[in-house]
């Protein structure tokens, strides 16, 4: 019987710590209150609202959050509707091009901005929706070869030439980076002080005292706090907001 007792002492006890622990066991208001809490208020947090019901991300939204981002178009034209209108909807995955047309008329900012071809078809729907869509150009700063993005260079060479003169209806809001899944905490702040770095050289050539090309976005639920620490102005957080999926 002592055995037994311990057993299930034990359990409780480790059942406690992972409630504790995790999440999802929180109430989503007070895991949006302690992420605030941690970083500067000058940071945006982009709530990852990916494969959450409505009435989940109606919690983020009736505690005060106000940016939510999708990585599949489907899902974020099925959502838009159904939520409220003052809502900030950001593009954060992969966008095909053909999909495009089906954000224009309300999206506020697709970070994911990883071809010429891509930012063309965005300025041709923006003007056809008669509005300016804001973006992020998408940096490949991992290891990894599967992620997409432009290179520093060309980068470099897409401002120095004024290239985005070429797409007036575009809203060029700044830099997007992904650092590689690695462990090695180290490797990850070098690649976010590198896309920091790129960030304020292109603002100070060629934004400098213009209030465009202000944003930072870099860092998720398991490294924001080395992203904030480099200068990431935008964060894009789910797990730390929704629990695990």
């Amino acid at each position: 019987m002592a055995t037994m007792e311990i057993f299930v002492g034990l359990s409780l006890h480790l059942r406690n710590e992972i409630n504790w622990q995790s999440p999802k066991m929180k109430s989503v208001k007070s895991n949006i209150e302690q992420l605030q809490n941690n970083i500067p208020h000058s940071v945006k947090v982009v709530a990852v609202s990916k494969t959450k019901p409505v009435d989940l991300i109606m919690e983020a939204y009736e505690a005060g959050q106000r940016i939510f981002g999708e990585n599949r178009v489907q899902e974020l034209i099925s959502k838009h509707p159904a939520m409220p209108e003052d809502i900030e909807w950001h593009m954060i995955g992969h966008l095909q091009s053909k999909k495009v047309k089906l954000l224009a008329p309300f999206i506020s900012l697709i970070h994911s901005v990883d071809t010429l071809k891509l930012l063309g078809v965005i300025q041709a729907e923006a003007l056809k929706a008669k509005r300016k869509i804001g973006i992020l150009l998408q940096v490949h700063i991992a290891e990894e070869e599967n992620k997409y993005g432009f290179s520093h260079e060309e980068i470099r060479d897409f401002f120095m030439e004024e290239k985005n003169l070429e797409y007036p209806d575009v809203n060029f809001k700044g830099l997007m980076g992904m650092a590689s899944y690695t462990e090695d905490r180290e490797q990850i702040r070098s690649e976010f002080n590198s896309l920091s770095q790129l960030f304020k050289e292109i603002r100070i050539q060629n934004f400098d005292k213009t209030d465009q090309f202000t944003e930072l976005s870099m860092g998720m639920s398991g490294d924001y706090q080395l992203a904030v620490d480099e200068g990431s102005t935008m964060i894009r957080v789910g797990t730390l907001i929704f629990g695990g999926r």
